[in-house]
């Protein structure tokens, strides 16, 4: 694994959403060359999960980004192996419970508004300047790519 400087992630993951990435990608592409993933295989990894996977508004992207990544640093090699899978398990709900401690929730309707967490159809909102004043998506992917990056470099 190569060395990364939080902030610099986290801005990283920032750009990604304000250029049109779901919340899932944004944080997932942020880190994901820390693995050597490349980025059409990341990119292509983590889309489904947005909007709560799919849009169906359930666990937030970000939330869901933070565990694929806790699966390459804390890899199951061995599906046998429970001391691995109980690692990755408790590290996954270490960055859930810290994301939900300071938003509330991990899961995306509840942390969207009414009308926004109502849209569950598969068409995703467009990108214009509306869409980014009035969606909080932003800071989940700034608290996510900031516990996200404390996992990878053992801090937690």
């Amino acid at each position: 694994m190569k060395d990364f400087d939080i902030e610099e992630r986290t801005d990283r993951a920032v750009n990604n959403f304000m250029s049109g990435y779901n919340c899932a990608q944004s944080v997932f592409l942020a880190y994901a060359d820390v693995f050597d993933i490349d980025w059409e295989t990341a990119k292509k990894m983590s889309v489904s999960f947005g909007g709560g996977m799919a849009r169906l508004r359930e666990v937030c992207g970000t939330v869901s980004a933070m565990a694929m990544l806790a699966g390459f640093r804390y890899p199951v090699e061995d599906p046998t192996d429970q001391e691995a899978r109980t690692r990755n398990y408790a590290i996954v709900q270490k960055v859930a419970g810290m994301f939900k401690e300071k938003h509330g929730t991990i899961i995306c309707r509840e942390l969207l508004s009414a009308t926004e967490a109502a849209k569950t159809d598969p068409a995703p909102s467009l990108r214009t300047a509306e869409y980014y004043a009035k969606r909080p998506c932003c800071r989940f992917v700034e608290t996510s790519a900031q516990i996200v990056g404390r996992m990878l470099k053992g801090e937690l």
